[in-house]
Parts: C-alpha cells; structure tokens; sequence
C-alpha cells in the first residue's frame, strides 16, 4: 500500500511538472505580412463588427472602411491604449498579438489581399 501510494504521487508530481501555461501569442503564428483578407478581417469581424457594422460610428464592414477609420479615426489608439476613450472592444483589450497585427498592416501599407 505503501508503493502504492509512492508510485500514485510520482505520477501525479510528474504531470503537474510537466504543465506548463501558454497565453496564444506565445504559442500562435507569427504574422510578418498582415493582409486585410487573411489578417485584419478576421479580427475586425470577431471583436468589432457586432457592434460597428455600419448601425455605430465607425463603420467597419468592409476593407475601405476598415481602411479609413485606422488612417483618420482613432482605431489603433482604441485598441492599444486609453488615451483617445475607452479602450476597444467593449468586451476588453484584445491580446497585444492580435493588436499588433493591426498596426502592423497599418505600418506595411493596408495590404488588401
């Protein structure tokens, strides 16, 4: 019973050690090239689009609008920090890898396709 109870604490001490916790930008793609397609509208459509599909200011719904409110609106400012407002989305910050995709397509140009 002894053993037993040896053997049963090896196995458990042995899967509690080899956990290991990951937030996604740790684990997920690194994005060099951000498109509008493959990249940003992803984005755009889980954490914005419930709510600025065309019925809130900014209208997000597509590349131009998307493309317009990150040039002249403040978009980037409401995703990254606090200081233009609240921050966006509602919901709370997004993670810094999804928010740096952002600016990175911003930066690279606003790659469509």
């Amino acid at each position: 019973m002894k053993n037993l109870k040896i053997v049963i604490a090896l196995v458990f001490g042995s899967i509690i050690a080899s956990c290991q916790s990951n937030t996604y930008s740790e684990v997920g793609e690194v994005v060099t090239n951000p498109t509008y397609v493959k990249n940003v509208a992803p984005i755009v459509n889980s954490n914005c689009i419930s709510c600025h599909n065309g019925n809130q200011y900014p209208n997000l719904s597509n590349y131009d609008n998307v493309k317009e409110a990150t040039l002249n609106g403040d978009v980037i400012c409401r995703i990254d920090t606090q200081s233009c407002g609240n921050v966006m989305p509602q919901t709370g910050r997004m993670p810094q890898n999804t928010i740096d995709i952002v600016k990175l397509w911003a930066v690279n140009g606003y790659i469509n396709q």
